[in-house]
């Protein structure tokens, strides 16, 4: 049936009613149990991670020393131009698959299917580089405890390899094991999945706070001037490196079915994790470059070092922990998101059905659950961080620039849409979003081009061959 003012399109930009979509959630076989605190705990596990742990003594450091905080409040706001366009659809569209599934509302079939293959790549390498990452905090502390584990297994093949015979082989191991583990977990049912991230969510903000509370007492404020060492557009350059740890919550939204009251709590969850999140990395950011000068600060472990200089290396230790544990809650979150992609394109016919089966009693998608954890693993295990790094981030800013542009489109095309949340400032605020977006894909390396375009091309080759064809909306 055609809606007022938005026509179903024809082709690869057919366009699936909205009307239609809350009928098909009735129909999904996944379980609605999340609450909008477990969901607020799920958004926060995505975003507070690598972020606070390291990357903000890497700005501070080596791009905006104490203006790192400002770098941290000029992401957060980009990211809150697109939070807000997120907030809208999520309250209007409570479907699994987030800006898959708005783009393929709003912009078309071809726009959706590009945008969900994007973050099927996507979501999956930050798992991995996550996970990696994990990994090298893993085999630090076992090293102060003094264990000494092979070194074939503490890295993936063409890492360091010293003390190993030449033409040995290596692998991620470590890695590998919590891709897996993620993947269990997440498998065992929505419920008892999201009690262990809330539980790892609430200790990773405890640690937090600890930092925070405890690092205030050795604050100097000397420390804060110069406060712009490398200009005010050392911040600025500071805020495109740390935009990539103010989103998570897109990934979360990807739970809408699976949430009780959707459309009442999924608009109130994305709000509230960015906001908790950006109040605690502001803090954060004062107290790290408070304590000691920004050009003493250690990148790979800002937190765990600053404490140790303040004679407090216990407290490093503990964070050392609390930092292994928070971040395991990013690749919960990213594993949650990629899956549920991936079950809804399957749902709509895009991908075979035989992905988008959900076990008869735990409600989750098994099959594809158990696919991502495996494939996440394979590149855990075999590649080095910076190459699995440079398979993210471009899928997810095109996804911000779609969301934020289709939100604009139903606003106009749709004027009469029961909302329960409003973007504010319309089209300024999502325009924001897109620019944002925009810009920093222009920061991106030629080689992560080259690699999506790749991606992009097989991904538009099997849509073509049989998503077109075997799309619900072809019948």
């Amino acid at each position: 049936m055609s809606s007022p003012g938005l026509k179903p399109g024809r082709g690869i930009f057919r366009r699936k009613p909205i009307e239609t979509i809350s009928a098909d959630c009735e129909e999904t076989g996944l379980s609605r149990s999340l609450g909008l605190w477990q969901l607020t705990a799920i958004g926060v596990g995505g975003i507070i991670g690598a972020g606070i742990f390291s990357l903000a003594g890497a700005v501070a450091n080596e791009k905006a020393g104490p203006a790192v905080l400002l770098s941290f409040l000029i992401a957060g706001i980009a990211s809150a131009a697109a939070a807000f366009s997120y907030a809208e659809f999520a309250g209007m569209i409570p479907k699994a698959g987030s800006a898959y599934t708005y783009g393929y509302a709003v912009l078309g079939e071809v726009v959706g299917w590009l945008i969900g293959w994007d973050l099927l790549l996507e979501y999956t390498a930050i798992v991995a580089v996550v996970a990696i990452s994990i990994s090298g905090y893993f085999n630090e502390l076992l090293s102060y405890a003094g264990i000494d584990l092979p070194l074939w297994m503490l890295g993936a093949p063409g890492t360091e390899d010293a003390g190993l015979p030449p033409g040995s082989y290596k692998v991620n191991l470590f890695a590998m094991a919590l891709c897996l583990f993620i993947a269990f977990m997440l498998n065992l049912g929505m419920k008892s999945a999201a009690r262990f991230e809330t539980f790892l969510v609430y200790l990773k903000v405890a640690v937090v706070l600890l930092v925070i509370g405890v690092g205030a007492f050795y604050v100097n404020t000397g420390n804060y001037s110069p406060f712009f060492p490398f200009g005010a557009s050392g911040a600025i350059t500071g805020a495109a490196t740390v935009f990539f740890a103010v989103f998570g919550y897109d990934a979360m939204s990807t739970a809408a079915e699976e949430s009780k009251e959707a459309q009442k709590h999924m608009p109130k969850a994305i709000l509230y994790s960015l906001a908790i999140a950006m109040v605690l990395y502001v803090l954060a950011c004062l107290v790290l470059t408070g304590m000691i000068p920004f050009d003493q600060i250690k990148s790979e472990s800002a937190f765990a070092s600053a404490f140790a200089d303040v004679g407090l290396p216990m407290l490093g230790a503990i964070i050392s922990v609390g930092a292994i544990l928070g971040v395991l809650t990013v690749m919960f979150t990213f594993m949650l998101g990629v899956t549920r992609v991936g079950f809804s394109m399957s749902r709509d016919g895009l991908l075979p059905a035989w992905f988008g089966k959900t076990h008869p009693v735990r409600k989750v998608p098994t099959r594809f659950t158990w696919l991502i954890g495996i494939a996440s693993a394979l590149i855990a295990g075999l590649f080095p961080i910076g190459e699995a790094a440079e398979l993210t981030n471009i899928g997810i800013l095109l996804a911000f620039v779609v969301v934020c542009a289709a939100v604009i489109v139903l606003r106009y095309k749709r004027p009469d849409l029961p909302r329960e949340f409003k973007t504010p400032g319309m089209p300024v605020v999502p325009l924001i979003g897109i620019g944002f977006s925009l810009w920093l894909v222009t920061f991106l390396e030629p080689l992560t081009w080259m690699r999506f375009a790749v991606w992009f091309v097989v991904g538009l080759a099997f849509y073509l061959a049989y998503g077109y064809r075997k799309s619900k909306l072809n019948n």
